[in-house]
């Protein structure tokens, strides 16, 4: 079986979010990159399937040309090729999805099928729930999303999707479109041997053409935090008496 993974270059989770002073891109000069957590997950489902199964495995970005290393930590898991769609800015869902379909149908002009195309279920930094959804709708292809668990056998996919009362159980025909989730799997660590062979896979390069945005970006804004408070006990020896009482409050002595 084929299996493409589409993963998408995003801020390190947990790092500190600064914005531009226009409010309309991320200050990303002292941040890390990393690809989003469900999309790990959907890397490690991609290697395991074609290790069960055998077939070939492909992961695909859309973004800068930095993004080639998000592509490498990739390939370093397993994934054996890499296609980079290169672009100087974010694109729309919309966007990102036509570029994504286009993709896709060239490799199939070039007699490359995927049987399984495995998006993470939200991205970590827009979080937008739409691109794999969008992706499957333009292919004519079943989609599942929120997957916890895949099952790939006689060309049908059995999906699992936790619920508030359990899971919900979905078995589709292949080819298929799945969005996953975080919990999927655990993936697992890249070997500086994986490291070194990824060095030495193919990253096929290409430049989608450019859609006008579905939406306008007002600005971003980050969302409230619990801020900090800091109370003055007081000046000098005077404070002594109130950084004991303190230290009691909250039993330390």
């Amino acid at each position: 079986m084929n299996v493409l993974v589409c993963v998408k270059r995003v801020p390190v989770t947990g790092g500190s979010i600064v914005l531009r002073d226009d409010a309309q891109a991320l200050e990303t000069r002292h941040l890390g990159f990393a690809i989003s957590p469900h999309e790990e997950c959907g890397v490690e489902e991609a290697v395991r399937l074609i290790e069960q199964h055998g077939g070939r495995s492909t992961v695909l970005t859309l973004g800068p040309p930095e993004a080639e290393e998000q592509l490498r930590d990739a390939m370093a898991l397993g994934i054996e090729r890499g296609l980079l769609l290169e672009v100087s800015e974010e694109w729309d869902a919309q966007a990102s999805a036509a570029a994504i379909v286009a993709a896709i149908q060239a490799e199939r002009a070039a007699a490359t099928e995927y049987d399984l195309i495995l998006f993470g279920n939200e991205s970590a930094d827009t979080g937008n729930y739409q691109v794999g959804i969008r992706v499957a709708h333009a292919l004519g292809r079943p989609c599942v999303t929120g997957v916890k668990k895949i099952e790939v056998a006689g060309g049908r996919a059995r999906c699992e999707q936790e619920t508030a009362d359990g899971r919900d159980v979905y078995d589709v025909a292949l080819p298929a479109v799945l969005t996953v989730k975080e919990g999927l799997n655990l993936p697992r660590y890249p070997s500086v041997p994986g490291r070194l062979r990824a060095k030495k896979k193919p990253v096929e390069r290409s430049t989608p053409d450019a859609r006008p945005a579905a939406l306008e970006r007002v600005r971003l804004k980050l969302p409230p935090g619990e801020g900090r408070q800091t109370e003055i006990l007081g000046r000098g020896p005077e404070a002594a008496p109130a950084v004991v009482a303190l230290l009691r409050q909250i039993g330390v002595v």
